[in-house]
């Protein structure tokens, strides 16, 4: 297409420019500066008056003008002039605001049109969300079951049977190899070593070991957490029922222990599947808005969330000096359960706050999403291997560009040795 696009009223509107490099020529670019130069009309007259044989003030404009056209001449064949110069012009013009901004009224008009179909579609895409919660309740019921089964096994309720504990691992025609190469008597001797030790219950700090695997929960841990953790039996995930503001809890069920009464920890993770008002365009699925902790019940000395402190007070007029003691937050899971709360009423957090509470967040939807339905693999390690491996392919993926990049650059310099 040549030319502009006709207005409404007969207006010219200048076409967008196409999205390439377009050569700044001297030649064009010298006509735009005399264009542009106030003292175009005094040296026409001073051509007159002088080729006329009348001398005229104009003569020493005229002059001037020469020499600004030949300094102008100059500048405009840098190279460095004009690469600056096209950067300024390819930005201005292809900017996307300043194209819309160049449009004519009646096609700004329709692309109204257009946002408001796209507000109505995020709302059928909330809609979408609201019914995927409505199908991983329905199919959270029949996980359950399994996850029923696999904290019996974790407890050593129950023991699984010979069918239930087959597995055919990669290694297994290897360790059968290895197996059979070893001394009869050293094995022998292993094997009456194991039958005087007791067998343990179940699989010992199950829970407790996925926390030291997940460095994302590993980081909240202290030393004095990871006795408590090693009473944890299980976690569970449940979801809002119907009809109700969507929402899902985090059950943390502990066996009877010396640091607090609760037989269950609860976390309780509000949710929001719709468009914000101000800023429809934003949303991209339901997202965490809020979270509730709960009260633990520690018994007297056990609270590991507070540590006592002694500090000395002095007394202003008498000079004596008294010791007294007080409670400070100190570091802790256990502070998991006393979240800090997103401000409803209007104030914005500080950032650090609003850090905390994204974290917290984050947390609460890799519980949901990853550890409580795949437990098992993170207690063995395999799912944080795949994950590291999924990293790593994203990093190849990078270097081997990088190297591609840098082996264009070889050729080019072959080709070009003065480069």
């Amino acid at each position: 297409m040549s030319g502009g696009v006709v207005g409404g009223h007969g207006g010219a509107v200048p076409e967008r420019a196409k999205p390439r490099r377009l050569p700044l020529l001297p030649q064009e670019a010298r006509g735009a500066a005399a264009r542009a130069r106030p003292g175009d009309k005094d040296i026409q007259m001073a051509d007159n008056s002088f080729s006329d044989g009348v001398p005229s003030d104009s003569l020493e404009a005229a002059k001037n003008a020469s020499n600004t056209e030949k300094l102008t001449d100059q500048v405009m064949q840098n190279p460095q002039v004009l690469a600056a110069l096209q950067e300024r012009l390819d930005n201005v013009s292809h900017t996307p605001s300043s194209y819309i901004e160049t449009l004519p009224k009646a096609v700004k008009r329709r692309i109204n049109a257009l946002k408001q179909l796209q507000v109505k579609c995020a709302h059928i895409e909330a809609k979408f969300y609201e019914e995927v919660h409505d199908l991983e309740r329905k199919y959270a019921a029949l996980y359950q079951p399994l996850f029923d089964k696999r904290r019996e096994f974790i407890t050593g309720d129950v023991e699984p049977t010979d069918a239930e504990s087959e597995w055919h691992s990669e290694t297994e025609e290897e360790d059968k190899l290895a197996g059979d190469m070893k001394n009869k008597a050293v094995i022998a001797e292993k094997e009456a070593a194991a039958a005087e030790e007791p067998a343990p219950r179940g699989i010992p700090e199950f829970w407790f070991t996925i926390f030291r695997n997940v460095d994302m929960l590993s980081e909240l841990v202290q030393e004095y957490d990871e006795p408590i953790l090693k009473h944890l039996q299980d976690i569970k995930v449940k979801f809002s029922d119907p009809g109700q503001p969507m929402s899902f809890v985090l059950e943390f069920h502990f066996e009877p222990n010396d640091y607090f009464t609760n037989p269950v920890l609860t976390k309780t993770y509000k949710m929001k599947s719709e468009p914000d008002k101000a800023d429809p365009f934003s949303f991209e699925g339901p997202e965490i808005v809020d979270c509730d902790g709960c009260t633990i019940d520690w018994k007297k000395g056990k609270n590991v969330t507070v540590k006592t402190i002694k500090k000395k007070q002095k007394h202003k007029g008498r000079g004596t000096v008294r010791t007294i003691t007080k409670q400070v937050p100190n570091d802790s899971f256990f502070n998991f359960f006393s979240p800090l709360r997103a401000s409803g009423d209007g104030e914005s957090l500080d950032e650090d706050s609003e850090f905390t509470l994204a974290s917290d967040f984050e947390i609460g939807h890799f519980f949901r999403e990853r550890i409580v339905p795949r437990a098992v693999l993170y207690f063995t390690g395999e799912a944080i291997e795949d994950d590291d491996n999924f990293e790593e392919g994203e990093e190849g993926e990078e270097e081997e560009l990088e190297g591609d990049e840098e082996a264009e650059d070889d050729d080019d310099a072959e080709i070009n040795p003065k480069v």
